[in-house]
């Protein structure tokens, strides 16, 4: 049997990624073959593409990062699902541009009858990432300051979402054009284009925030540390500024690291942490299957209401990547062939 895959075939514009057909896999023992009904699309992906991370795979590699689907196919030795039950599965080293995808048994988590494959593969990273950084990381509390960058878009807005519910205090940076949508999730908006965030912050909360996530990387963290009180977290988790007009600067991705790294120890007394689900998997390997399961819940029980962008056939990979560049709004998604009408298990969307 054969099935389709993207590659990204070298560093480059969304033009390097490309259709490969080849055998399916099969899976080994202890492993599982998923049949991808939907698959999402970050902007880490996009990083990965054009070569901005330091530790991202050499092409050629196919991106994606969760998958959702159907068990396909058990290997030897699996007991813990069943062929046909409907999974979602976070990739740590992506892969999930694909029809077909095995991952080992325990990496999957079972999707609760009422959300569709689509609705699944628009929350489980975001809101996956999201409520990670606000409770295993920055362990916010009711009636807390927190500062989201970006808050229009994926993670950003499943941040907010999720600080609603935490009952904490948001405000969201973005542009003039999305101020309604940080509104929507009952946060202050900040618009970035016209006003100084770290002024208004100051001037909304006096002594600053506790907590403030930012994705923009490069100098831009050390002036939402700065919007931090004492005692406050910054959480820096990508590097968005890393790319710029389609071109890659791999510096501006180290010196957040770095920039993090040395404000971490810096005697002011604030924190700082630079957030990957995998660092976080390795020193708590229990949050994985918690937090997933914990975001598949809010999602069943409508707490959270992922927002929805483009969805494109997987072949057409390269075009979600063109209107990612452009900025986006709402989670894209790549769906197989297969997948384009629900289940009866499935919710109607």
């Amino acid at each position: 049997m054969d099935y389709k895959r993207i590659m990204v075939a070298r560093i480059g514009g969304p033009e390097v990624l490309e259709v490969c057909q080849e055998r399916a896999p099969e899976p080994q023992s202890g492993s599982v073959r998923v049949k991808v009904q939907a698959a999402g699309v970050s902007y880490g992906d996009v990083l990965a593409r054009v070569g901005a991370v330091p530790d991202a795979p050499k092409p050629p590699f196919t991106p994606g990062f969760d998958v959702t689907g159907v068990v396909d196919k058990l290997g030897a030795g699996v007991s813990s699902t069943t062929v046909g039950e409907r999974v979602t599965a976070l990739l740590d080293a992506g892969g999930g541009y694909s029809e077909y995808v095995c991952l080992p048994a325990e990496r999957l988590v079972a999707v609760p009858d009422g959300v569709d494959a689509d609705q699944s593969a628009a929350a489980v990273l975001n809101y996956f990432v999201a409520h990670q950084m606000l409770h295993r990381v920055a362990r916010v509390t009711s009636g807390q300051k927190i500062l989201v960058h970006g808050a229009a878009g994926g993670v950003g807005a499943a941040i907010l979402q999720l600080a609603a519910l935490a009952g904490l205090e948001s405000y969201g940076t973005a542009s003039s054009e999305k101020q309604h949508l940080v509104a929507e999730q009952g946060a202050i908006p900040i618009d970035y284009q016209r006003d100084d965030f770290l002024a208004e912050v100051r001037r909304h909360t006096g002594q600053g925030v506790d907590a403030a996530f930012d994705a923009i990387g490069g100098t831009h963290v050390l002036r939402s540390y700065r919007a931090l009180r004492r005692g406050g977290h910054l959480v820096a988790y990508g590097a968005s500024r890393a790319v710029k007009n389609g071109k890659r600067s791999r510096a501006t991705a180290i010196v957040s690291f770095l920039s993090v790294k040395l404000l971490g120890v810096a005697p002011t007394g604030k924190a700082s942490t630079f957030y990957t689900a995998g660092s976080l998997e390795k020193s708590q390997p229990e949050a994985y299957r918690e937090d997933l399961t914990t975001v598949l819940k809010l999602l069943a029980r409508k707490e959270i209401a992922p927002l929805m962008g483009e969805r494109f056939p997987l072949t057409e990979a390269a075009a979600a990547h063109e209107l990612l560049s452009r900025s986006a709004t709402g989670k894209i998604i790549l769906t197989c062939a297969e997948s384009q009408a629900p289940s009866s298990s499935e919710g109607k969307h």
